[in-house]
C-alpha cells in the first residue's frame, strides 16, 4: 500500500498517472523513555524517516511527479535544500522525467550525492536559502524557467506546488488511523511551513467528513535562527517575517515567507501556536533521539521533538495528552551531523584475543 489509497481525499489522478515507491504508510510508535521523563505518557513518533528515499518529501515527490505525467511535461524545475531535491530526484528517474535542481548553498553533501545518484542535475546556488533577497530573487527566476513548454517548477510550498503538497495530507490521514486515542497534538518541524498546512489541513478535512470531532493542534516548530513562522504564530500576528537565517540545521533554513502567512492562518485555526528551538538544544535531542529510543533522525526532523519538550516543560501540554512529532528524515542524510553526534566516540582495531577486555 501507498499514500494513494487516501488519493479521493487529497487530488485523484487516474491510476495509469500514479507513480509510486511505496511512500506513505510510516510508522508510529510509542516513545519508551523521552516521553515518560519529560511527564507526556503518551509521546509517539511519526517516522517518516522510513519513506523511500529517507524523508516525508517522497509524500510530495509522489503527487508532484504524478501530475508531471498526467499533464505531459518531462522536465522537472526544481529548488531543495536536501530532502526535496532527493525525493524528486528519485521519483522522475522512476517516471523518466528530467530533473534539474537549484541547490541551497549550505546543503548537506550526503543530500547532493544522493540526488545525483538518481541521476539529477544540480548546482549550489551561492548565499541561497540564507538571504532573503538572493532567494527571492533565485525563485523569480526559476519561475520563468517552469514556464517553458514541458516543464514543470516544483517547490514543496503550497505556494508554488499546491498538486504536490496535497499529498502530503496523507500524513494526517494515517495518524488518524494508527493513533490508539483521538490525537491532541501533532509537532511539526518548519522551513516556510508547508508541512504545518499539510498537516493542519489533513485533519480538517478528516472533522468535514466527520472522522473525527475536532483537529489535532497542529504546532509549528523552528530554529531560533529562522523565526519566520513560529513567532508570529505564537505572538498572535497575522503573517510571517522574512528574516535573515542564522541556523545550522540544514532543511529548516528558509529565510523567506514562502508558505509562512497560510502557515500561521492554519496552524491558528488547529489551536495550534509557534516554538523556537535552539541549534544546539536540537543537536542534542538527536543523540538522545538515537541512543535512548532507536530512532536515527536528521536535525530537523528532532526539531518537533524540541518543541515539545519545551512545550511540556513549560506546562503548555497536558501530561495525558496524545503527542505526536514529526521525525521527517533520517540521519544518514547528513554527514556533519553524525560527526557531530560521534564527537566522543570511536572505533578501534583490535586483535581476536584482546575481545574479552573490550
Amino acid at each position: 500500500m501507498s499514500m494513494w489509497r487516501w488519493s479521493q481525499k487529497f487530488d485523484a489522478l487516474p491510476e495509469s498517472a500514479q507513480i509510486s515507491l511505496g511512500e506513505g504508510n510510516t510508522p508510529l510508535v510509542r516513545s519508551r523513555k523521552i516521553g515518560p521523563e519529560a511527564g507526556l505518557k503518551n509521546l509517539f513518533f511519526k517516522l517518516e524517516c522510513c519513506n523511500p528515499s529517507g524523508s516525508y518529501k517522497d509524500r510530495f515527490a509522489s503527487s508532484a511527479i504524478s501530475h508531471m505525467v498526467a499533464n505531459g511535461q518531462t522536465r522537472c524545475i526544481a529548488t531543495s535544500s536536501g530532502n526535496t531535491g532527493a525525493s524528486l530526484a528519485a521519483y522522475c528517474a522512476a517516471a523518466g522525467i528530467d530533473c534539474r535542481i537549484a541547490i541551497v548553498e549550505g546543503a548537506p553533501l550526503g543530500k547532493l550525492k544522493q540526488m545525483m545518484a538518481y541521476g539529477a542535475k544540480i548546482a549550489r546556488i551561492r548565499r541561497f536559502g540564507t538571504d532573503p533577497t538572493i532567494s527571492e530573487h533565485v525563485l523569480s527566476r526559476l519561475l520563468a524557467i517552469g514556464q517553458r513548454p514541458g516543464n514543470a517548477l516544483q517547490i514543496s510550498a503550497f505556494v508554488y506546488s499546491p498538486a504536490g503538497m496535497s499529498g502530503v495530507q496523507s500524513i494526517s490521514f494515517e495518524l488518524a488511523e494508527q493513533s490508539p486515542s483521538l490525537i491532541d497534538h501533532v509537532f511539526c518541524p518548519a522551513g516556510s511551513g508547508g508541512l504545518c498546512i499539510a498537516t493542519a489541513r489533513g485533519f480538517q478535512q478528516l472533522v468535514i467528513d466527520g472522522v473525527l470531532s475536532k483537529p489535532a493542534a497542529v504546532h509549528c516548530v523552528q530554529p531560533e535562527g529562522n523565526n519566520t513562522v513560529a513567532g508570529p504564530l505564537r505572538q498572535g500576528l497575522l503573517k510571517a517575517q522574512t528574516v535573515m537565517c542564522t541556523t545550522k540545521i540544514s532543511g529548516l533554513q528558509v529565510a523567506s515567507v514562502i508558505d509562512g502567512d497560510i502557515a500561521v492562518t492554519e496552524c491558528r485555526a488547529t489551536g495550534g501556536t509557534g516554538h523556537l528551538v535552539a541549534d544546539d538544544y536540537v543537536w542534542a535531542l538527536q543523540k538522545r533521539l538515537a541512543r535512548e529510543e532507536g530512532v536515527f533522525s536528521e536535525p530537523a526532523g528532532v526539531a518537533a521533538l524540541a518543541g515539545a519538550l519545551q512545550a511540556a516543560a513549560a506546562g503548555e501540554i497536558d501530561p495525558e495528552a496524545t503527542v505526536v512529532c514529526l521525525v521527517t528524515g533520517s540521519g544518514f542524510k547528513d554527514d556533519a551531523a553524525i560527526d557531530r553526534m560521534n564527537a566522543n566516540d570511536d572505533c578501534p582495531t583490535i586483535d581476536a584475543d584482546q575481545l574479552d577486555e573490550w
